[in-house]
């Protein structure tokens, strides 16, 4: 696929025209770089201004009002309700509107003659809370990458690479973007045939970000950036499995820690597996850990590269997905959620492609992956089987959760472009939203717990 690659701003090219290096010694940018954030930048590194064309408009801060009545556990109503559909595009009309399109997109519209996408007016509704904003701008100066992708150090609580120089720093901010210091939830993944039938996989989530606790950095949080807790509540043949995660800021030092617990063993093992390529939990093998949150994980098996920006529409503002009571049977149809679930727009997006190394192992040999240059959130990625052919399209649908703030993925969708078949996470409709729970600790993720979480 030929890239056109949108141009620049004087500060983001000043920036990428530094010598693309791993060397952590040049991560950080200059005071006089950095300075830009909340100026000519947004205070985490988009482009403050709008395009020369008016579709999309400036960043003006996001969108940060909560609604009355809103409590924590609600499901997000949809701010821009009022909002119509620009245009939708069908395979009709889609030579008009393939510059703007990945290869994963275009994919989709050659295997499936019914998807659409409906173009809505472009809303830069991604925030975050001011302190996330001062952290990233000193981090700007101090950030140095640890080899070639395996870490970070000199940072604290905020994005690390703001005006970033290589496609590993970009990646990191991705990993690193702000998601509150606790996430309780519900969620149901679903695996439909290629003609439609499906059985949700149910499962208890939580999350506990240790890294983005106030007075946390790099330096003090004994190298685990993060908590994950994973347990599966039905269909019965997979109830009670629990998977635990310690994510870890230097991969040198201590790579990811992993624990699996199964009720019919009935102990709790080690899981060197859950990374890389390895089938995550509930996906029938059409997600692998390393595609949850659209990429976690290690960087260390291929070489990212930094493309550059590009105008493309993205699944963004999707509150419609999000929304309450929405039956799992209007949502999950054959090939691809329903559509009309779905909102597009236009918006700039950081351009990274990534490559086997070469002696690696991976089922995918490369990756092109599109971030939204408001909040680092992966929000595509074109995946290549071995032969270079396309093989999965993953697809976030972005929202503001706006009482927090910040902007995340409300939905999760990998598509199998040889198989018709996808997996889609996230579905909570029917569930008690995400509970941003500040009151979870270290302790709350103890290998030691999880046969007791996992008896059924």
């Amino acid at each position: 696929m030929i890239m056109r690659v949108h141009p620049l701003s004087s500060a983001l090219a000043s920036a990428i025209v530094l010598a693309v290096v791993s060397n952590s010694s040049l991560a950080a940018v200059s005071a006089t770089e950095a300075a830009k954030l909340g100026q000519s930048l947004t205070p985490i590194g988009g482009e403050k201004a709008g395009n020369a064309a008016g579709t999309i408009p400036a960043w003006t801060g996001g969108y940060t009002q909560t609604p009355a009545g809103f409590k924590p556990g609600d499901h997000h109503p949809d701010p821009f309700s009022a909002d119509q559909s620009q245009f939708t595009i069908t395979n009709a009309n889609l030579a008009t509107h393939k510059n703007q399109l990945g290869a994963g997109q275009l994919a989709m519209f050659k295997k499936y003659a019914n998807f659409k996408m409906n173009v809505y007016p472009t809303r830069r509704s991604a925030a975050f809370p001011a302190r996330i904003y001062e952290m990233t701008k000193k981090n700007a100066t101090t950030a140095k990458m640890i080899g070639e992708g395996a870490g970070v150090e000199n940072i604290a609580e905020g994005l690390p690479f703001p005006i970033p120089q290589n496609g590993n720093e970009v990646m990191w901010n991705h990993k690193l973007k702000y998601k509150s210091p606790g996430v309780v939830r519900w969620e149901n993944t679903v695996t439909p045939s290629a003609t439609g039938q499906y059985t949700p996989v149910r499962i208890r989530e939580k999350f506990f970000g240790l890294y983005y606790k106030q007075g946390m950095s790099s330096a003090n949080i004994d190298n685990v950036l993060g908590y994950f807790l994973q347990a599966v509540e039905s269909p019965p043949r997979l109830a009670g499995n629990v998977l635990l995660v310690h994510e870890t800021m230097n991969q040198i030092v201590q790579p990811r820690q992993a624990w699996l617990y199964n009720p019919g063993q009935r102990r709790v093992r080690k899981a060197p597996q859950v990374a890389y390529d390895n089938p995550s939990t509930g996906s029938d093998g059409l997600r692998s850990n390393d595609m949850t949150d659209m990429f976690n994980g290690s960087l260390d098996r291929f070489e990212f590269k930094l493309v550059g920006k590009k105008e493309m529409y993205v699944n963004y503002n999707s509150y419609k997905a999000h929304a309450k009571g929405v039956k799992y049977d209007d949502f999950v149809r054959p090939g691809f959620l329903n559509p009309d679930l779905m909102r597009y727009e236009l918006h700039r997006v950081w351009v990274v492609d990534a490559t086997l190394r070469e002696g690696a192992r991976h089922q995918i040999s490369r990756r092109t992956f599109y971030l939204d240059e408001d909040s680092w959130q992966i929000m595509m990625v074109d995946h290549f089987d071995a032969a270079g052919s396309l093989w999965r399209y993953s697809e976030a649908a972005g929202i503001s959760y706006y009482d927090q703030p910040l902007f995340w993925s409300t939905t999760e969708t990998h598509h199998d472009l040889k198989s018709g078949r996808y997996a889609a996470s996230g579905l909570d409709n029917l569930e008690e939203c995400y509970q941003f729970n500040g009151t979870l600790a270290p302790s709350d993720f103890s290998p030691q717990a999880l046969r007791t979480i996992g008896t059924r």
